[in-house]
């Protein structure tokens, strides 16, 4: 009988529960359940609809013990891993205290211009290493206490959402390191809490607890959610990098002498390295590079960019005009329609909230005295294309703040199934990059939690793995001198 390990996988725009099976060292993964996530308008913000994914889980985790049962495979444990910075409150007795927060509440941006009022953008970084975001947990956390303090009074205890959902697994309330490295509110010399930038900001200190690294055990599930499921009562539940991002890089399949980096493609994109110690550099800061926590003491030198979002915002967008094309097509018609027209800040503040995207790109392109885009295609192709240029100088950057140079990029993420942004990315950067596999976040999900049982000796044995396991695909540059030279003529230089 072989072992499984069930990652609960949560994004942004959707939630899967897969299970990681060994097989004579060798991976496959078998995905039971998938859902949709969705933020919830209310009249207090834009929240999580935290019931439903909660109901959403309990019924993958039945149909993983329905499979699991008839594939004859061992289920060992259970882990989640989701995106950062949000968070839910608990009282003395394990109650909810109100709904969590959507990271994109129109609160945060003028939450983040009052908290660095009282203390500087620089303070923080110097204290933190990490990018500066309206979004960030301690800007979200200073617009509760502006808006609602009383909720800070009944809870107990702060946890982030793959905490919330590790508490319900086990009964036991534990912070996972890597998706608490994301608030800006962790010191990142000593790996703790930021008493000073709590106490700065009149958080209450009563509700941060320790936090625990990841293959950390908490013990086995609740007996009640085994028998409500079907799981087996002994089910470990193991705490993974509980951040997706963390998850994605244990699993990242480097085993060779080439130098590295990685760009996690999804909702967001991430573009980093794994480096040994914390670079809060003026270099560092000036570029607004974040230094989050990562497997086995390393820390993820990385820089968030807007990511898929832009194209998901645009396929919304397009279908409120009854417009409907899935993302193949949009693909396909930004193939076919003219390269190097329309490029704008693929970043710019305008993109952090939801909501009619054609018109904000039509702004900045007019702006920048740039054609604005005129078709669905020629749309699409501006956010790929806007999204490769944004890679391009984060990447440059990264490699000047570091003195390093990166043979290789590791993509990993669903965004490697674009191969049109998979080919613009290695053009733009003019470097191999190598795709897969898709579902690393899961893969490395599971697999930390075979290492936190003793199924896996280290990180270089899960990575070998994983190389082992699937097929990777591998672009080179072809078209790097037209990035060099520009655009066109008259338009602007990259």
């Amino acid at each position: 009988m072989n072992d499984a390990y069930i990652a609960i996988d949560l994004g942004a725009e959707s939630g899967r529960v897969i299970a990681v099976q060994l097989l004579d060292e060798r991976i496959s993964l078998h995905e039971l359940h998938r859902f949709s996530n969705q933020p919830v308008a209310l009249p207090s913000g834009l929240h999580w609809d935290i019931a439903s994914l909660w109901r959403e889980i309990v019924a993958g985790l039945t149909k993983t013990a329905a499979w699991a049962k008839t594939a004859n495979v061992r289920l060992v444990s259970v882990g989640v891993d989701a995106w950062g910075v949000d968070w839910a409150l608990l009282s003395a007795t394990g109650e909810l205290v109100g709904l969590p927060h959507a990271y994109r509440d129109d609160r945060y941006p003028k939450a983040c211009e009052h908290a660095i009022k009282l203390v500087s953008a620089g303070e923080i970084y110097d204290i933190t290493g990490i990018q500066l975001m309206p979004i960030n947990t301690i800007f979200s956390l200073f617009a509760q206490r502006q808006s609602g303090p009383e909720l800070f009074a009944a809870a107990t205890s702060l946890v982030f959402i793959p905490d919330l959902i590790h508490f319900w697994l086990s009964g036991q309330v534990a912070i996972e390191s890597t998706i608490a490295s994301t608030s800006q509110l962790i010191d990142v010399r000593t790996r703790n809490w930021s008493n000073h930038l709590l106490e700065r900001l009149n958080l209450p200190l009563n509700i941060f607890s320790p936090t625990r690294d990841p293959g950390s055990v908490l013990g086995p599930i609740r007996s009640a959610l085994a028998l409500a499921t079907g799981l087996p009562s002994d089910l470990q539940v193991v705490l993974p990098p509980s951040h997706d991002t963390a998850s994605a890089v244990a699993a990242i399949p480097a085993t060779g002498t080439k130098s590295w980096c990685y760009l996690s493609s999804g909702t967001w994109s991430l573009l980093g390295a794994e480096i040994a110690a914390p670079c809060v550099t003026p270099a560092a800061r000036e570029a607004m590079f974040t230094n989050e926590l990562g497997i086995g003491g390393k820390i993820r030198f990385l820089k968030n960019i807007a990511g898929l979002w832009l194209i998901q915002e645009l396929r919304r967008d397009l279908a409120s005009a009854d417009q409907q094309f899935d993302y193949a097509q949009l693909t396909q018609m930004a193939e076919q329609a003219p390269a190097f027209r329309s490029i704008i800040d693929a970043n710019h503040p305008a993109f952090q909230l939801p909501g009619g995207i054609r018109d904000k790109i039509a702004a900045l392109c007019q702006q920048a005295s740039q054609p604005i885009p005129d078709s669905p295609g020629a749309f699409a192709r501006c956010c790929l294309e806007s999204l490769a240029v944004a890679y391009r100088k984060t990447f440059r950057t990264m490699c000047q703040v570091l003195s390093q140079d990166f043979q290789v990029v590791h993509i990993v993420g669903g965004g490697g199934q674009n191969r049109l942004l998979c080919q613009m990315t290695a053009d733009a950067l003019n470097r191999t990059i190598v795709v897969g596999p898709l579902e690393a976040t899961a893969i490395g999900n599971g697999l930390v939690q075979a290492l936190a049982l003793g199924r896996i000796s280290n990180l270089q044995q899960l990575r070998q793995l994983v190389a082992a396991s699937f097929e990777l695909q591998t672009y080179q540059p072809c078209n790097s001198e037209r990035w060099d030279t520009g655009f066109r003529n008259d338009g602007p230089l990259l």
